[in-house]
This record gives structure tokens, sequence and C-alpha cells, in this order.
């Protein structure tokens, strides 16, 4: 499925589609664990020349989803790209990495060094020249008013982002945990590769994500710092995502207080079994019409409640902190 689109999606509407193609090819980037990496070349020559030209389009009230990967933030980037108003980039990495060279943690394009957090003080003029002329080449590439962009790891970045984009908002979508960690390890385990010099999954080239989450974020928890030694030789991919996951969810939490009115915490499973409310809701936070009978209709046919996953054994040295997470959440 290209694009994340499907037959439904296309009928739905061709115009949505149009925009999800130029979105995926133009813009987004083809990370290591997906096919077409021949194209990047192309993405990144047109990088440099949209960031030598002009703005050409102003980028108004940006929207961020953040949270753990496999919570559920790329079908809420999908549904609202249905919206009219709306252009969804799906973790456009290329993109970033062309404003801010060292933020690749996966390694897709740059092997160098990486930082899980970039602070306001990353955002230099050049990069915030460079982060609007993007993003206003994208949203005139797919006429679009307003800009949703899924990027979870971008949680750590918020001064970054909002000394770039002041009228940012942010949506920090949570999900069970039990279900997130399962489903990371059966992406890593459909999608993962390794050529005997290199192992590429969900945690980068050879550990590379693993290894800069444990060095730059892990450590920051002290309960969870003590057993770092022991985490670097870790094989478990259900352990290492509940690591991810409490840290994530941590952040998120941390976020809301500092950010009151930016930030508004989405649950996967209400956006799921009450689409029309939850989406109404972030339409208002995120000053976006809330008119759109289309989008809410794809949203319908679209969100449908899933089955929980079964609890797993889980790591002693992290049990502890996953369900004090979960019960943080308000998940029993």
């Amino acid at each position: 499925m290209v694009a994340q689109i499907d037959l439904d999606y296309f009928k739905m509407s061709p115009f949505a589609t149009a925009r999800r193609l130029i979105s995926y090819l133009l813009f987004e980037g083809r990370p290591l664990t997906t096919r077409g990496r021949w194209i990047n070349p192309l993405v990144f020559t047109l990088f440099r020349l949209e960031k030598a030209c002009q703005q050409v389009k102003r980028v108004e009230k940006p929207v961020f989803i953040l949270g753990t990967g496999r919570s559920g933030t790329t079908i809420l980037g999908i549904v609202f790209s249905m919206h009219r108003e709306v252009g969804f980039l799906n973790e456009p990495k290329a993109l970033w990495h062309a404003i801010h060279p060292e933020e690749d943690l996966i390694g897709s394009y740059a092997r160098g060094a990486a930082r899980y957090r970039l602070d306001k003080e990353d955002a230099t003029s050049d990069v915030i020249k460079h982060a609007h002329r993007l993003f206003g080449a994208y949203l005139a590439a797919t006429f679009a008013g307003r800009v949703v962009d899924k990027y979870p790891e971008l949680i750590f970045r918020i001064p970054f982002v909002k000394s770039i984009f002041p009228e940012a908002k942010f949506l920090f979508l949570v999900r069970n945990g039990w279900d997130t960690c399962r489903s990371i390890d059966n992406w890593s385990k459909r999608l993962g590769t390794s050529d005997g010099m290199e192992t590429h999954d969900w945690w980068g080239v050879n550990r590379r994500k693993w290894n800069f989450l444990l060095d730059q974020i892990v450590v920051e928890h002290a309960d969870l710092a003590v057993h770092i030694n022991e985490m670097r030789n870790w094989t478990s991919h259900v352990d290492m995502a509940a690591v991810e996951w409490i840290v994530t969810m941590r952040e998120g939490l941390r976020i809301q207080q500092l950010y009151p009115d930016d930030v508004l915490r989405v649950t996967y499973e209400e956006l799921c079994t009450q689409p029309q409310a939850v989406l109404t809701g972030i339409c208002r936070f995120a000053d976006l019409p809330a008119d759109d009978e289309r989008f809410f209709s794809y949203a319908k046919q679209t969100l449908q409640p899933t089955g929980k996953q079964q609890q797993f054994p889980l790591n002693p040295a992290i049990e502890t902190a996953f369900k004090l997470t979960m019960k943080d959440l308000g998940y029993s």
C-alpha cells in the first residue's frame, strides 16, 4: 500500500490521494526499512532548491502528532489527510534532516551524531528560515492551508519546534502500553532486515536509536538509569519497546503540564470508539473547521475499536515503571 492509500481512500477523495502522493514522493523521504530509496537524492535536491528560494506560502498553526510509534499516530494522520484544509506528512524525517542534520536517530540519511532532544537554542535563524521555506513549499505543492506532521520523536523537541513555529499545536496520542509494545515487536519482526553487516529495524542501524535512547533519555530517569548497562544487551523487542513507551509517555505528561494551551492529550481507544466527538474536539483545539462531512465520514469508516493484546512478561527491571505509567495514563 503506497503512501497509506487504499481503494476506499481513493474513492473517498481523489484530490486527497494526489496530496498524499505528493507528500510521500517529494517531502517525506524513504527510510531504511522501506523500498524506493533511490528517490532520496531527488528529494534532497528539491529541498536544497526550496531552501535557496524565497518562502512561497506562510505556515500557519501547524499541527504535530506526537507519542510512541505504533500507538495510532499514523491512522490519526491519515484521517486528517482527508480534511479539506490539511496536507498530511507521515514522519517526514528527510525534511527535518534537511532542516537540522543532527536529528536522524535511525540512520536513514546520516550515520553521524544524532540527538533526541533539540532545544530552542538549536533553532538558529537559518534553521527557522529553512523550516518555513520547506513547509511553505509543501503547502503550496499540495494546495493545503494547514499542515499536520506526524513525527512521534518530536515529543522530545517541543522547545525547538515552538521556536520555529510559535503557533504550533501538538496532539499527544496515548495507547494502552501492552498493545503499543506488542505492535512494535510485530513491526520489527515483519519489516526488520539484516544483510550480515547491518541490521535495520525499529531501533535503526545496528541498534543506533536504542543506544541514543539509553544515553540521552533513559539516563534522565533515575529508576531506569540504574539498569542501563543491563539494557545495552537486551534483545527482547517488547522489553525495549516498553522502555521507549515509558519514557515517551512520561515526556508527554510533562509537556502537558508545561504547555497546557498547546498540547492536547488524545486517547487512541476513545478515538476509535468515539471518532466524531474526539475529532471535533481536536478540530476546535487546532482551529480547524469542524464541518467537513467527508472527513468525519472517512473517520467513522476507518477508525474501529481493536481487540486488546494479552499482557506478557516484562523484564523485572522495568515492570514497576511500566505499570505505574499505565496507571498515570488512566489504564488499569
